[in-house]
């Protein structure tokens, strides 16, 4: 049976559309056109599609960390789609050559199955920069070796997205360079490099920046290291809008010099879609506290966040047009990983995997291939 959304906003991924209506029948969407007559189904908000995050550590009380399987993938993605999500790219941060060669063989396994809402797969290490370690363990962090590689290459064949977030120090550019030419999507971050090095790297091919000035260098006025790369050019550069990993002054000036190509990342942890307050990962204890996510140094160690909440700092707090800061969350990330034609937008022959923003942006509904969940 047909089933007709209107009364809300609709962004299709690029404009705010006023007094449309969405006409979805079998999950797919039928009709975008002219509300009319029809009774409202929202009282204002906004009808968007379904976001799409290229950084999530966890979700559901589950880490992907070395135990991984597709079963434990699954759950993860499972729980960052109730909370709005599409699609994630589930992401291991820096662990053993033998974790990462298991979360590899899971991710895998994950795609062969069409787990839903696996992207692909995101490493954030282990070829860092140890003097931005941020929370990765530094006794990890490693030179990227002729078997990495390799393993890498062989990965990239097998899965329909591969993100590596790499620091120049820990991988030549020839390595770069190949792993580009396998498809691989490069990464830089963790990395005091400086704005020259930042260069050759994003010449040889490097597409991405992890993170934005957190576990970076920062800028100054003769050396404007990763960060003024970033904001002196288009490279695409995911972003932590929680207010707390970026301050608001900060978010200003980076979306000022850069109004297209920053995308949101919630770089949540396993407490997402939890209540947790407290939990032992990798030994090492986390507290989740006034939304901070803390080591017992003090290290913050990943977000608590969800995408929703960025939405709310960049459009409340920063004053970002509600269309940019919409296009964060859903075509920017997923065009970033080639999948602009299935996700990011609302359109006919699309599936309808959406979401309702309340006026106070906060997801209040979501619909998986039309099923309200």
């Amino acid at each position: 049976m047909p089933q007709i959304f209107s009364g809300a906003q609709v962004f299709d991924g690029k404009r705010l559309l006023a007094n449309q209506a969405v006409m979805v029948e079998s999950g797919i969407i039928t009709n975008i056109a002219p509300a009319g007559a029809a009774a409202p189904m929202f009282q204002g908000g906004i009808l968007a599609p379904a976001f799409v995050d290229l950084q999530v550590n966890g979700g559901g009380g589950i880490m992907l960390d070395g135990t991984a399987d597709a079963g434990r993938i699954a759950a993860i993605c499972a729980t960052h789609i109730l909370m709005g999500c599409a699609g994630v790219l589930p992401t291991l941060i820096t662990d053993t050559a033998d974790a990462t060669r298991r979360v590899i063989d899971a991710a895998i396994e994950a795609a062969q199955a069409s787990v839903p809402g696996f992207l692909g797969l995101h490493l954030e290490g282990p070829h860092l920069d140890p003097r931005r370690k941020g929370a990765h363990d530094p006794d990890l962090i490693r030179m990227m070796s002729a078997s990495d590689l390799t393993l890498l290459l062989d990965a990239a064949q097998k899965l329909p997205v591969l993100k590596v977030t790499l620091a120049p120090c820990s991988a030549s550019l020839d390595q770069v360079r190949a792993l580009v030419q396998a498809g691989v999507l490069v990464s830089l971050g963790h990395s005091d490099c400086s704005y020259d090095e930042a260069m050759a790297y994003i010449a040889v091919g490097a597409g991405c920046a992890t993170h934005l000035f957190n576990a970076m260098a920062p800028m100054s006025g003769r050396n404007m290291g990763l960060v003024g790369a970033v904001l002196d050019t288009t490279l695409p550069a995911g972003i932590i809008a929680d207010g707390i990993h970026v301050s608001p002054a900060a978010l200003r000036i980076a979306l000022a010099a850069r109004p297209e190509g920053l995308f949101l990342i919630s770089d949540c942890m396993a407490f997402a879609g939890t209540d947790l307050t407290e939990m032992v990962l990798g030994g090492r204890r986390i507290r989740r506290e006034g939304g901070r996510l803390t080591l017992d140094d003090g290290t913050l160690a990943g977000a608590d966040l969800r995408l929703d909440r960025a939405l709310g700092v960049l459009v409340g707090q920063i004053g970002v047009n509600p269309e940019a800061a919409l296009a964060m969350v859903t075509s920017t990330p997923a065009a970033l990983i080639g999948m602009g034609d299935t996700l990011g937008h609302l359109a006919v022959g699309r599936r309808a995997d959406m979401v309702y923003l309340a006026p106070d942006w906060r997801v209040e509904k979501n619909w998986w291939g039309g099923v309200a969940l």
